[in-house]
């Protein structure tokens, strides 16, 4: 796989029609893929950018960045990745516990004191009462919240009165649109800072007992603060200082600037099929200043700038010479860190099939070892494996992501023509 990257990279693509020919040449299932799905007038756009270990990688792309818009989309265009943040702070977590700044298993209210005697609820979802309330069995650790273990929950995920408690303490993870409808559907008005954050979810009960049960949650949010806390930096100037310089990664943010709206894609949710916007460029969400950096689903990137954090990754910390992480650090990251205390059916399943989890994405097992990322929720893929340093990043929007399998088909598109060429 090695060696087909670096002949990859040594072609000539100077020429962008040669290149675009020469990359769906390359990967003529991830073509077939992309361009059926904006021929068919179910997304604007998508862009699919793939690599080889370090080797520069290829862009397929097709459609414009909004419905009848006129602005063709390539590597540079800025998609909103929402929990594709995720990884990024979780490697960001990881570098602190290289630094030695934090432990894994070191409880979080070593950081941050107020989650130090949290209640847990014995139902489910339901009432948030003293005969609903238990202790937790053990301290909520840096690892629960990688992981998604720390029992916390998520207004996307949780329903009743915990879900409304979260929404009524600002403890929503983003703001998908400035529409009134979008808010209804998506949450309510966050918390004024990453700080009042932390201090709200620690007034409310856990939904499981930490240690126990995967499940998705503000947990990559709350990391967000114990980065700040220990770091002593801002999160959004910590990413941007270790990981996002570093990695050569410049259209990557929590917000987008006004200069940068021509390269903004427009964001659609699917009503009986049909895409109606929630977020255009020109009047985006994302040009206000954001409540806090959501570490949890917050950024803006391009394909370019995707595909440069998990070049990070395959390179084991090092990229085009420049050592962002250590390489036990991405290591770690990118193993399964479920705890030890894990219910027997308490992990993480996606299409049926069994993942492990590290530093905020699915750790792949078997004939998956080595793969590491995840998904946003309109409907990007941002993936690596580390054994063979394959990279595969698509972006487009379109919500809810699972009204089509583009996050399922995707990485099968990938493997069958990374396979086509190991056998050649």
């Amino acid at each position: 796989m090695l060696g087909a990257g670096a002949v990859a990279a040594s072609l000539p693509f100077a020429d962008p029609l040669f290149a675009r020919e020469a990359a769906a040449t390359r990967w003529p299932t991830v073509a077939n893929f992309v361009n059926g799905y904006v021929e068919r007038d179910i997304v604007a756009c998508m862009v699919a950018r793939v690599g080889l270990g370090q080797g520069e990688a290829d862009t397929i792309a097709a459609g414009t960045r909004t419905f009848g818009g006129r602005g063709a989309v390539d590597a540079d265009t800025l998609f909103r990745i929402y929990s594709m943040t995720k990884p990024i702070t979780g490697m960001a977590t990881v570098m602190l516990i290289a630094d030695g700044l934090l432990e894994l298993d070191q409880p979080l209210a070593d950081v941050l004191p107020a989650f130090a005697n949290m209640q847990v609820q014995r139902r489910y979802d339901g009432p948030i009462t003293r005969d609903n309330l238990e202790p937790a069995a053990r301290p909520i650790t840096i690892r629960h919240l990688l992981t998604h273990t720390a029992g916390l929950g998520y207004t996307i995920i949780q329903d009743g009165p915990i879900s409304a408690a979260y929404r009524a303490n600002g403890i929503v993870p983003g703001k998908v649109s400035n529409m009134a409808i979008a808010q209804e559907i998506f949450g309510g008005q966050p918390a004024r800072s990453l700080a009042d954050f932390a201090d709200g979810l620690a007034e409310l009960p856990l939904v499981y007992q930490p240690g126990t049960r995967w499940s998705y949650s503000v947990s990559l949010d709350l990391l967000g603060r114990v980065i700040e806390v220990v770091s002593g930096q801002s999160f959004d100037s910590f990413l941007q200082e270790r990981i996002f310089t570093p990695c050569g990664m410049t259209s990557t943010g929590f917000r987008v600037a006004h200069g940068d709206v021509q390269r903004f894609t427009g964001n659609y949710f699917l009503l009986g099929g049909i895409p109606v916007p929630i977020d255009l460029p020109q009047s985006s969400v994302y040009l206000d200043e954001p409540a806090f950096p959501f570490g949890g689903a917050g950024l803006v990137s391009s394909a370019h700038d995707y595909d440069r954090f998990l070049q990070m990754l395959a390179g084991r910390g090092v990229i085009e010479g420049t050592q962002v992480a250590s390489e036990a650090a991405v290591a770690l990251a990118t193993s399964d860190l479920f705890p030890e205390t894990l219910a027997a059916n308490g992990g993480f399943e996606r299409n049926g099939r069994r993942f492990g989890f590290g530093a905020g994405g699915l750790v792949g097992t078997g004939a998956a070892a080595g793969l590491f990322g995840w998904f946003g929720a309109a409907g990007t893929v941002g993936l690596v494996n580390t054994n063979w340093g394959l990279r595969h990043t698509l972006m487009t929007q379109y919500m809810p992501a699972d009204a089509y399998d583009v996050q399922g088909d995707f990485p099968l598109a990938v493997a069958r023509d990374a396979a086509r060429m190991m056998q050649g």
